[in-house]
């Protein structure tokens, strides 16, 4: 349907473009930003799915799998609320970029921010006040419930953390900064958060409470260390770094 709209509608008709050889030649410039903004989704995503694998290693693998799955499932909900302020801060701020602004480009990061810990605050805490029913939207076993109540606020802090690094990651993508991303990721995920949630879990003996505190603590690890980069950027040098880059596009 979207595909329809911008062939078709003349909204679209200025800047409406055809495939020609020179897209396929820029094809390897648009990949050394796109495979690292796709390994910087995959690496956290690959985690948490690691941590359902793991929580099938646990004492009672049937109760520890169903709970982490449902945290990973409202989490993933909430995700795609946080990804939309990614999205637009992803947007806006490669706009004010190429557009030679930086100041303008700074002001929609803070905006962004701004907006992703509003929207966190709000959500984590109808999350914890409804931690008593919460598990019941997802199962009717009481155990799986009462276990759930347990994990909300585990869920509550991931929730925060995402919000964080959703909007951080985007700036990431409009910024260029793909491949940093995906160290940090690949970083606080693979070094931090796994193995902490290993020791968590098996040797501490915190079953599916300690693999899902693994993963928050390498949520925060990542929303840390984005936040630092992004604080400490020199948005001018940014700007002629995206002139640059667009200039050896075309």
């Amino acid at each position: 349907m979207l595909g329809s709209y911008a062939m078709y509608s003349s909204v679209f008709e200025k800047t409406r473009i055809t495939i020609s050889k020179d897209s396929i030649l820029h094809v390897g410039e648009f990949f050394r930003l796109a495979i690292p903004s796709a390994v910087m989704g995959c690496l956290k995503w690959w985690s948490c799915e690691l941590l359902i694998l793991l929580s099938g290693l646990l004492p009672n693998p049937k109760l520890e799998t169903s709970v982490l799955s449902i945290c990973l499932t409202i989490s993933t909900l909430h995700f795609t609320l946080s990804y939309g302020f990614g999205a637009a801060a992803s947007t806006r701020v490669s706009n004010e970029l190429g557009a030679g602004n930086p100041q303008a480009a700074r002001v929609a990061v803070q905006a962004a921010v701004f907006l992703s810990v509003t929207e966190a605050i709000i959500v984590s805490t109808t999350l914890f006040c409804c931690r008593y029913v919460l598990g019941s939207a997802f199962s009717s076993e009481t155990q799986v419930a009462d276990y759930v109540a347990v994990m909300t606020p585990l869920i509550c802090l991931s929730v925060f953390m995402d919000s964080l690094q959703a909007v951080l990651s985007g700036v990431a993508r409009g910024s260029g900064w793909q491949h940093l991303g995906a160290y940090v990721n690949l970083g606080a995920f693979y070094l931090v958060g796994l193995p902490v949630a290993m020791v968590l879990g098996f040797p501490v003996h915190l079953r599916g409470k300690g693999l899902w505190i693994g993963i928050v603590v390498g949520s925060a690890v990542q929303s840390t260390l984005l936040g630092c980069i992004t604080c400490f950027t020199n948005w001018t040098k940014q700007v002629h770094n995206s002139i640059f880059f667009n200039k050896n596009l075309i």
